[in-house]
């Protein structure tokens, strides 16, 4: 469509889970390379109320020349520039936040992990490109807990985040 038009998609939300949306225009991997994506939150039946709820988006970014688009041939090749805090368009996510246990995990519609007779607990939701779910979890105490991909390569490249939890000193983190 052009400038200043508008097209409007409708559909009927049947599946409980976190999808992702993207540009169907191609080339796709340039346009979701550029952010035209976004996240569909439709929640499972009975969901039990919590205290917050928030959602997590990460991509790569692939920069270009100032003012100009994400530059193509380096998302071809998957190589990115840096993070933000499973959109894609290449690299999958081992979501995880030091300092805490999910009590409940769920993932592609299904729940993976909830509080039962079992005690179980995950340290990570892992999502491939496009992937959806979400995690609960209790904090003990105020602080601020890193939020990173397991995959720790990608760390060093920016993908990392904080979850503040309470009033929390922000003097030692960079960039606030």
């Amino acid at each position: 469509i052009q400038p200043g038009e508008s097209l409007v998609y409708q559909y009927e939300a049947k599946l409980a889970g976190a999808f992702m949306y993207h540009c169907g225009t191609a080339p796709a991997l340039h346009h979701i390379g550029n952010g035209m994506f976004g996240a569909i939150i439709i929640d499972p039946p009975n969901l039990a109320p919590v205290d917050h709820e928030f959602v997590f988006v990460q991509s790569e970014f692939y920069t270009g020349p100032q003012g100009e688009p994400g530059d193509l041939t380096k998302m071809q090749h998957e190589a990115w520039d840096a993070w933000v805090v499973d959109a894609g368009p290449s690299e999958n996510s081992s979501f995880h936040i030091v300092g805490t246990i999910f009590d409940t995990v769920f993932k592609e519609g299904s729940y993976l992990l909830q509080p039962d007779a079992r005690q179980g607990g995950s340290q990570a939701l892992d999502l491939q490109p496009a992937q959806g779910g979400f995690v609960e979890f209790t904090l003990d105490e105020a602080g601020l807990y890193p939020m990173v991909t397991h995959k720790f390569a990608n760390v060093g490249k920016g993908a990392m985040g904080f979850f503040q939890a309470g009033e929390v000193d922000m003097a030692g983190v960079g960039g606030h």
